[in-house]
C-alpha cells in the first residue's frame, strides 16, 4: 500500500457490511471485514486479529489419529466421557504440568474449550436457587462472554486493570457477598492481555470461591505460556500456575488448539475436581433425577449437546499428551516461537509510538507470548481502529474483551516471516502519517 484506504472506501464497506460501529464487531466480522478490503486493494494486510495457530500441527497427534481413522473408528460412537486412554493420560498430565491430582473419571473431552465453558456455566447456572448469575474477570475472550447472553443466564464482568493484588478481594467479595454468583471464569495467561494472575490472586481467588461457594472456571487454553519461567519439565517445577491449589471449587480448562496447534479438530478436556465431580446437588436432582455434578455434566449436558467429542481426534490427543508426559515431546519449546515473535513485534508498535495498556503483572512486565495490548496516545477505540483498517492492520478493539481501556489485541500468530514483520512495519509508519496529519 502506498497511501490509506479512503475514508470514504471504509465507510462503503462497513455500510455495504452492516456494521454501524466498528469498535462493537466480533472477530468474525473483523476478519471479513478486513479481507474485504484486502481483496478490494489488491494487497496483503497485517491479520492481528484472529487466534490462530501460526505452528504446524504436533505429527504425533496427526500420526495417532490416522491410524485411528484406519482401524474403523469413523463408523463408532465415541463413548461420551472419552476413551479411557485419553482420561488417564490427560490426568498424567495435568499432574507432570499444572501438579493437581485429577481422577481419570473427572477429566471429560469437549468439542473445544468453547463446548467445554458453555457447558460448565449452563450446569452452574442451574446447581442452586438464586445462584444465577456468571462473574467473568475481563479483558477476556469474547466469546465466554457472549454464551451466557446466548443461554439466556445473568452474567457480569469488571476490568483487573485497576484491581490487581489486595484490591482484587475487595472486589470480588464485593460481588460474591450478594449470594447470587454461581461461577467465576477467568483465562491465565490471560486472552487478550498475557498478564498472569500471582499465586497471590489465585490463592484470594480460591479462598473466596470456597467462602461463598462460587464454581471456578480457569480457561488454561495458553498452558505453560508464560515464558519468563521455563514450565516445560513434566513433574518438576515451577508448575502451571493454578487456583486449584487454594479450592476444590474448580474446573479446568485444557486445549488441544493452541498446546498442539490442533485447533482444526475442535478437542479440549474439561478437568472437574474430585470433589466437586462427586458433589450431590438436589436441584440437579429434582430436575434431571442425577444430583452429581459430574455424571449430569456428561450424562445431560454433554450427552443432549453433541454426545461426545469427535473420536478419532481423542485418539491423537491422547497421543500427544502421552508424549507431553514421557518427555518425547516438549510443546513449551515448539511454543516459544510466538514470544520472539511477540518482542519483535511490540518493538515496532513501540517504535511507532504505541504503547502497552496492560503491561505489568505487579511490578514485573508481561511475558511475551501469543497476546499483547496495545493502545496509541489517547484515541478511542473506534477511531483507532478505523484509522488501523485504513492502513492495512486488521485487528479487534479491547472493548470487546469486556476491557474499560482503549487500544486493540494484538495476536501473533500470523507474523510468520521477516515479509510479516516489514509489512507491519509500513503499514504502522503510514498509520502514524495518517493520524499527524
Amino acid at each position: 500500500m502506498k497511501e490509506p484506504v479512503s475514508e470514504s472506501k471504509l465507510q462503503a464497506k462497513l455500510e455495504e457490511m452492516g456494521i454501524e460501529d466498528i469498535s462493537r464487531t466480533t472477530i468474525r466480522q473483523c476478519t471479513m471485514l478486513g479481507s474485504a478490503l484486502e481483496e478490494e486493494v489488491g494487497e496483503k494486510f497485517s491479520h492481528l486479529e484472529f487466534g490462530v495457530p501460526g505452528i504446524p500441527a504436533c505429527r504425533i497427534g496427526i500420526e495417532a489419529q490416522k491410524k485411528a481413522l484406519d482401524s474403523g473408528i469413523p463408523s463408532i460412537y465415541p463413548s461420551v466421557q472419552g476413551i479411557p486412554e485419553l482420561k488417564k493420560n490427560a490426568s498424567r498430565f495435568v499432574k507432570a504440568f499444572i501438579d493437581i491430582d485429577i481422577d481419570p473419571k473427572g477429566i471429560v473431552p469437549t468439542v473445544g474449550s468453547m463446548q467445554g465453558s458453555m457447558t460448565s456455566i449452563l450446569e452452574c447456572s442451574q446447581l442452586q436457587p438464586g445462584k444465577d448469575t456468571i462473574l467473568y474477570i475481563c479483558p477476556g475472550f469474547s466469546a465466554h462472554g457472549r454464551q451466557p447472553d446466548i443461554l439466556g443466564i445473568k452474567n457480569e464482568i469488571f476490568d483487573i486493570y485497576e484491581y490487581r493484588a489486595e484490591k482484587l478481594r475487595d472486589k470480588l467479595e464485593s460481588y460474591f457477598k450478594q449470594g447470587n454468583v454461581a461461577a467465576i471464569l477467568y483465562s491465565n495467561p490471560n486472552n487478550p492481555a498475557w498478564i498472569c494472575l500471582t499465586e497471590e490472586e489465585l490463592q484470594t481467588i480460591g479462598e473466596l470461591a470456597t467462602k461463598y461457594d462460587v464454581i471456578v472456571l480457569e480457561d488454561m487454553a495458553y498452558l505453560c505460556m508464560d515464558f519468563r519461567k521455563d514450565l516445560s519439565v513434566p513433574f518438576e517445577p515451577p508448575f502451571q500456575s493454578t487456583v486449584a491449589r487454594y479450592t476444590d471449587n474448580y474446573i479446568i480448562l485444557l486445549s488441544g488448539s493452541k498446546i498442539f496447534s490442533y485447533a482444526g479438530e475442535r478437542i479440549a478436556l474439561a478437568c472437574i475436581s474430585d470433589k466437586l465431580y462427586m458433589r450431590e446437588y438436589p436441584e440437579l436432582h429434582r430436575k434431571w433425577g442425577i444430583g452429581r455434578f459430574g455424571d449430569n455434566f456428561i450424562l445431560n449436558y454433554l450427552y443432549v449437546n453433541t454426545s461426545g467429542a469427535s473420536h478419532s481426534a481423542q485418539y491423537a490427543l491422547s497421543a500427544m499428551l502421552e508424549a507431553s508426559v514421557d518427555g518425547r515431546y516438549n510443546f513449551v519449546k515448539e511454543l516459544r516461537n510466538y514470544g520472539l515473535r511477540a518482542h519483535r513485534s511490540r518493538q515496532i508498535f513501540e517504535d511507532c509510538g504505541f504503547h502497552l495498556v496492560y503491561d505489568k503483572d505487579m511490578e514485573q512486565t508481561i511475558s511475551d507470548g501469543f497476546f499483547y495490548t496495545v493502545g496509541y496516545k489517547g484515541m478511542g477505540n473506534r477511531e483507532l481502529l478505523e484509522a488501523l483498517l485504513r492502513c492495512g492492520v486488521i485487528a479487534i478493539p479491547l472493548n470487546t474483551t469486556g476491557s474499560g481501556q482503549c487500544g486493540i489485541r494484538v495476536c501473533v500468530s500470523r507474523l510468520l516471516s521477516d515479509e510479516d514483520f516489514v509489512l507491519l512495519e509500513r503499514h504502522l509508519k503510514m498509520f502514524v502519517k495518517l493520524v499527524s496529519e
